[in-house]
């Protein structure tokens, strides 16, 4: 599995967007953006900011692409 690129974050006063290929992709408010700073300096910012989006890959995709629901597909 790759590692997610193309994340981004921008500080707007107390709130902060993460942008993925420089789309708005979701924003924090309050604790939530307080704490996402600080986690972001102290680790993989690109990891966390793919699992706070849902931007990110599960590891399903082959075997749901298998699946006979999605054999026409």
């Amino acid at each position: 599995m790759g590692r997610p690129e193309g994340f981004e974050y921008v500080e707007r006063g107390e709130d902060v967007v993460i942008l993925h290929h420089g789309r708005p992709a979701t924003t924090l408010r309050g604790r939530r953006a307080a704490d996402f700073l600080e986690d972001a300096g102290a680790g993989d910012a690109q990891e966390l900011m793919a699992r706070l989006t849902g931007n990110y890959r599960r590891g399903n995709e082959r075997a749901a692409k298998r699946h006979p629901r999605n054999a026409s597909r």
